[in-house]
């Protein structure tokens, strides 16, 4: 129907401009170098007109077009259970309008004034995204109903009854994400008549991972499961030898944040065109997740100050901070590692690209940009702080998104690492990623986007340095495995985790890794090669489950793998750290000075005293314990590090009534204060995801020992099984919470 042209594109012609007055700059246009601005947002709109002339109306206007075709009523079909919404995988979706994916049929139901004639009646179903649609730009896509006139949509007649017509179109599975105006057009003798714009009529089009053409398809229904339709998730913590969970809910159904993760995209200016590729998408959303640049969606706090904001251990899901950003057009304070990474994993799994967080323990942080984290000591083995700059994080969180990567070489598609924490610029933006995990595992760091600062996260040497008195530095001893020790995710169904590790390297010493490790290095990325001969005495450090107030013992083995006496000059430290492996303060420090028999081990404990760390906490309550030590008889330096997670008192949260759809239920939360201390300024916050909306109430004073119920009503909305999630917070106690899981029946 080659008269179906669509909405035009709309020039003005140029023309000549008054002298601009001195002291005054020149209004800045795009005249002259484009037409007009690039269509680079969603929620902009054109007027389609109701009424296309083909040419000039006549004297006498228009005769009466109740002979031709016209339109009564457009269905959607978006509220029956056998409709779009559940083929589409889309029913979750708390939203008006119709959701569909892409490079799959759905349907459309359209009700004329007569029974439709296929050899003299022309209609169309017409798309139009942002406010210049182009049928070059597939920012307009019209939808034909006869084989002879396709477009890069097909459309088809299914079925006929009366005057009624049911059409199944199938977008392209390349096409623009993002909300679309719908339109039925028909074609009369003498233009085109169109319904009227409707709201109710907008069809939103997500990445479809359930199609092969679609670039995020995932052949793997438990991941689909969990990577696209899983609400809520953990997020793993603590240290690789002590792992602990944080419960949070993505929440990417609920009502608003479909609208506010396309805001995003509309508010980094990203133009419409380029939102049908994951790679882009993922990739400037990485720089938006952040408001370091250019007024993202969170603000980066890392202070122990969170006095204008919300506390990152306070969150309990994405959907406040979302919906706070999409309203206020203000970033959202604040957000740390596993914030980013969880809000980033809503927005992801939100638009349909399968995503999930991953957690890298002891990941570093290179300020020299290699793959050496350098540790400063003095002559006799004590680190200096003051000259030690590299940083190692206790852990670092991040996503994983899955998608083809037509830019690599086949085989590098998958699982691409995707980052939202401001750490260093990438084409002069805070963000990283996509970065194919397999190509970190192969050591082609060559491949963009930031592989290379992916591989030294998980890759980077510990190199242990000797400071003379003169100034020199002397080699004393390389960790090649304490970097990158366990990289986890949370394993679809269930609760458990999975270690991922070796998809990002080999084995420590292995043949591949070496190979993987010299190819790194041919695209200049320095790391250490020196070979020095392994220490005689080993150094072990006891696990210990220590919580909040507690006193404990931390105890030093010593093992002589030679047949002489062997003494140990050691150096044992003991601080508060951030969990980016930064200092807050040193709390002890001794020197025990250890003697071990040939071929025999040695104990040494040190005791620590809550008021010694209690009154230097921050948030994370991590204590960092690092023994350094230099080996008498031989001079060789003996080294071992240990994070201790200081356990918080948890929340008791419950849950009564019937558990059905529409029901009232109960959620209540319980906590007793157990210091002898009173806590003030307390803010605990509640949220489930198709159960409750998030909800906080704020307390001035718990004292010592006292306790607190709060009750809150809900209504189930979704039938399934759901978890509700609660946090405490207060600058006293931070990172409490607790979590129930609920089933709720239709």
């Amino acid at each position: 129907m080659s008269d179906m042209s669509g909405p035009s594109d709309t020039t003005t012609s140029p023309s000549s401009a008054p002298p601009t007055p001195a002291g005054l700059r020149p209004k800045v246009s795009s005249r002259g170098r484009t037409a007009g601005p690039a269509a680079n947002s969603n929620s902009d709109e054109t007027d389609v007109p109701e009424f296309e002339l083909f040419g000039a109306v006549g004297p006498r206007g228009l005769p009466p077009l109740t002979e031709f075709l016209d339109i009564w009523d457009v269905d959607l079909m978006r509220n029956r259970d056998e409709s779009n919404k559940t083929l589409h995988h889309t029913s979750p979706y708390n939203c008006d309008n119709l959701i569909v994916r892409r490079g799959q049929e759905f349907q459309v139901n359209i009700t004329f004034n007569r029974p439709y004639k296929p050899n003299t009646d022309k209609f169309a179903v017409e798309f139009v995204i942002g406010s210049s649609p182009q049928y070059s730009k597939n920012t307009y896509v019209p939808v034909f109903p006869t084989e002879d006139k396709q477009t890069s949509w097909p459309g088809r007649i299914i079925n006929t009854s009366d005057n009624a017509v049911t059409m199944g179109i199938t977008p392209a599975a390349n096409c623009i994400v993002g909300k679309y105006q719908m339109y039925v057009a028909v074609a009369t003798p003498y233009g085109i008549r169109r319904t009227k714009q409707d709201k109710k009529r907008y069809v939103y089009v997500l990445f479809n991972p359930w199609v092969a053409a679609d670039a995020v398809y995932l052949n793997d229904h438990a991941e689909l499961e969990e990577c696209v339709m899983t609400e809520t998730g953990i997020i793993y913590h603590g240290s690789h030898d002590d792992v602990a969970e944080r419960h949070w809910n993505y929440g990417q159904f609920n009502y608003g944040v479909l609208d506010a993760c396309l805001y995003i995209m509309d508010r980094s200016e990203m133009p419409l065109i380029n939102r049908g590729d994951p790679i882009k998408v993922a990739r400037r959303a990485s720089a938006m997740l952040d408001a370091r640049d250019d007024d993202g969606v969170l603000v980066g706090n890392w202070s122990g100050d969170y006095t204008y904001g919300v506390a990152p251990t306070a969150w309990t899901g994405s959907t406040e901070i979302l919906l706070a950003y999409a309203s206020s057009k203000m970033p959202v304070c604040y957000a740390q590692c596993w914030v980013y990474a969880a809000v980033f994993n809503t927005f992801l799994r939100c638009l349909g690209i399968p995503s999930r967080v991953v957690t890298n323990y002891f990941s570093a942080h290179d300020n020299d940009g290699n793959l050496k984290s350098d540790i400063i000591l003095d002559e006799n083995g004590r680190i200096d702080r003051s000259r030690t700059r590299d940083s190692i994080w206790n852990y670092h969180c991040w996503n994983e998104c899955y998608m083809s990567r037509p830019d690599l070489p086949l085989g590098f598609g998958g699982w691409q690492v995707v980052d939202a924490t401001p750490q260093e610029t990438s084409d002069g933006l805070y963000r990283c990623g996509p970065a194919s995990v397999h190509a970190i595992k192969h050591g082609q760091i060559c491949f963009p986007f930031d592989a290379a600062f992916v591989f030294a996260e998980v890759n980077s040497d510990m190199v242990f340095y000797s400071r003379r008195k003169d100034g020199t530095m002397e080699l004393v001893k390389v960790n090649r495995s304490h970097i990158g020790r366990m990289v986890l995710t949370k394993a679809p169904g269930g609760s458990s985790h999975r270690d991922i590790t070796d998809r990002y390297k080999f084995p420590e010493g292995s043949a591949e890794e070496r190979t993987v490790l010299e190819k790194a290095e041919a695209y200049s990325c320095k790391r250490e090669t020196s070979d020095l001969p392994a220490a005689d005495v080993d150094l072990l450090l006891s696990n210990v489950e220590v919580s909040v107030g507690d006193d404990f013992e931390l105890t030093l083995k010593l093992v002589n793998r030679s047949s002489s006496r062997r003494t140990v000059e050691a150096y044992v430290s003991g601080s508060v750290v951030y969990y980016t492996g930064l200092i807050s303060s040193e709390f002890l420090f001794t020197t025990p000075s250890i003697k071990i028999g040939p071929d025999g081990c040695a104990k040494e404990s040190v005791s620590v005293e809550a008021k010694q760390y209690m009154k230097s906490l921050v948030e994370q309550s991590h204590l960092h314990f690092i023994v350094t030590g230099k080996v008498t008889e031989t001079g060789q330096i003996v080294s071992a590090m240990k994070v201790i997670r200081l356990r918080n008192p948890r929340l008791v949260v419950k849950v009564t009534g019937f558990g059905k759809v529409s029901e009232d239920m109960m959620a209540t939360v319980e906590f007793t204060n157990p210091f002898g201390s009173s806590l003030e300024d307390v803010y605990v916050r509640m949220e489930g995801a198709g159960l409750m909306p998030p909800k906080f109430k704020y307390y001035r004073l718990i004292t010592g020992g006292a306790t607190f119920i709060w009750s809150e009503f809900f209504t189930p909305q979704r039938a399934g099984t759901s978890r509700l999630i609660a946090t405490l917070d207060c600058p006293a106690l931070r990172q409490v919470h607790g979590e129930v899981t609920v089933t709720i029946e239709a």
